[in-house]
């Protein structure tokens, strides 16, 4: 019983740990004269990824690559049907030209490409399939890419985090927010990963299962909080951007990171969950053109929901 009170409670520390990161870390650089663009492009942006990446460090160095590979996957769905679909109920989200042409089809190509890397089995005749260092590696390298691309729009776009959402401490207390961030991330992730494992073992379901669907969803949380409030405050550019951003982050920079630090075999079940990535993402481009042009509507937003 204790491990499943810590497991629910483990998810509410890792989140507001993941909050007092962000807010202590965007406190200090704002105090350095860091730009608001650069602190959401950075500090922001991993702070929404930090329950995944988390969760994810923990599986991997416990070698649990079942929950690790089942939590992206399973998040990267709920980002898009459960996070843009109740966001666009909210309101309706209006998305730019770049994201449509560059970003969303982006998100798309990372998920072909794990797709690909996981496939040994099917595509070498190997005799298993797992995400390896080298593909782990490959992973980061488009990471990469996707940061170096998106500091250039920067040139052209607005701030991404207005300049009233930043909340200026004083050194010792944005430290102490870091700390107790930090503190927060470790010790909830530690009890999710391991409550996770025991209800699979209680219920003698998989890891993949629990990890696909409870620690996805309670590692998505964050940008449904995020989008949903942006939604309601027709900040639209943010309810769509957090959600396809979230999504490059999770497969290029917390799939490749935990593959690098510990290989992850790759059961042939979650091909399935793979496909349904790629579904997801092809729907949330083809709506781009179906209905108001570059709108996801109300109705479309029920739909997505219903997919769920």
């Amino acid at each position: 019983m204790l491990t499943y009170i810590l497991f629910i409670i483990g998810f509410i520390i890792l989140i507001k740990g993941a909050d007092f990161l962000v807010d202590g870390s965007a406190s200090i650089a704002k105090k350095l004269n860091i730009s608001s663009i650069v602190i959401g492009l950075t500090i922001v942006a991993f702070g929404t990824s930090a329950p995944e990446f988390i969760v994810n460090i923990y599986a991997a160095f416990q070698g649990k690559s079942e929950i690790a590979i089942g939590n992206i996957l399973g998040s990267n769905i709920a980002n898009i049907l459960l996070v843009l679909g109740i966001s666009s109920i909210i309101y309706p989200i209006t998305v730019k030209k770049n994201t449509v042409s560059k970003e969303i089809p982006l998100s798309l190509l990372a998920i072909i490409i794990l797709g690909f890397l996981a496939s040994d089995k099917l595509i070498d005749g190997a005799d298993f399939s797992a995400l390896t260092r080298i593909d782990g590696i490959i992973l980061l390298c488009f990471f990469s890419i996707f940061f170096y691309y998106t500091f250039g729009i920067t040139k052209t776009d607005e701030d991404i985090v207005e300049e009233d959402s930043i909340n200026i401490y004083s050194y010792s207390k944005a430290i102490l927010y870091i700390l107790l961030g930090l503190a927060g991330l470790v010790t909830g992730g530690k009890w999710i990963v391991d409550g996770a494992v025991k209800i699979a073992e209680s219920f003698h379901v998989s890891q993949s299962l629990i990890g696909l669907t409870v620690v996805a969803i309670g590692t998505s949380l964050p940008e449904l909080a995020t989008s949903a409030v942006a939604a309601y405050k027709k900040q639209s550019d943010i309810a769509i951007g957090n959600v396809v951003g979230s999504n490059i982050f999770n497969i290029f920079w917390v799939l490749g990171a935990s593959s690098v630090i510990r290989p992850l075999p790759f059961n042939a079940s979650s091909n399935t969950d793979v496909a349904m990535t790629i579904y997801a993402s092809v729907l949330l481009f083809l709506f781009m053109f179906i209905g108001k042009k570059r709108i996801i509507e109300k109705w479309q937003g029920v739909f997505m929901v219903f997919l769920i």
